[in-house]
């Protein structure tokens, strides 16, 4: 048998050789970016579970749940334009509830109210004591603020320990309540009679995972 052999120019086999390096570096990159993605996406997961875990609870959402089946309802009939990649936004009455896009979990739940009595504000903040206990911070007697690590709320006596020692506590999630006025301290007659409240649940560890994104 005669066997036929066909020899390609060097250049060639050169040319040929640099693409193959190419096809192996995109390759590589493209492994290592999918690598990236599926732990960055599991470290979510994490958070989400331990957030869960804590049962941080208001009108029925729990920050770091995912939404129910009545809650998707809501969801599709009150939508809120969300200017973040892979969240929706929607209402509940007076609750605002962000949530995560491809696995349904519950980013951020609030309510701001406008021109509120001081009294309403009392009403909201004793709401909110009952709902989530004492409270770790209590600031210029406008400021409210619950925080928890994994294991639980941060009592005050904790927080306080804790920022004389200078440790850092590892803060997973935190109920912010923020007044424009006085909440229990009486109003001066030349004092607004009413201001501006809002609350917010929220977890920075996982909000930091959308950091590029505006919700």
């Amino acid at each position: 048998m005669l066997s036929c052999r066909i020899f390609l120019p060097h250049s060639i086999i050169k040319e040929w050789k640099k693409m193959q390096k190419k096809m192996v570096c995109r390759i590589c990159v493209v492994v290592v970016f999918l690598m990236s993605s599926l732990a960055q996406a599991n470290d979510l997961n994490r958070l989400f579970d331990q957030v869960e875990k804590l049962k941080i609870e208001r009108h029925g959402y729990i920050l770091g749940a995912a939404l129910n089946q009545e809650q998707m309802k809501t969801a599709a009939s009150n939508p809120i334009d969300a200017s973040s990649l892979d969240t929706f936004k929607f209402k509940d009455k007076n609750v605002n509830i962000v949530a995560q896009e491809t696995s349904n979990r519950v980013l951020i739940i609030y309510e701001q109210f406008e021109d509120a009595t001081q009294q309403e504000i009392q009403n909201i903040v004793g709401d909110l004591y009952m709902n989530f206990d004492d409270p770790t911070v209590l600031a210029h007697d406008k400021v409210v603020y619950w925080a928890y690590t994994k294991k639980g709320i941060i009592t005050s006596k904790e927080f306080d320990t804790a920022r004389q020692d200078r440790k850092k506590l590892d803060i997973l999630a935190t109920v912010k309540f923020i007044s424009d006025i006085h909440i229990m301290e009486k109003i001066k007659d030349s004092g607004p009679a009413t201001g501006q409240i809002y609350y917010i649940i929220s977890s920075d560890p996982i909000l930091k995972r959308f950091k590029d994104q505006k919700i």
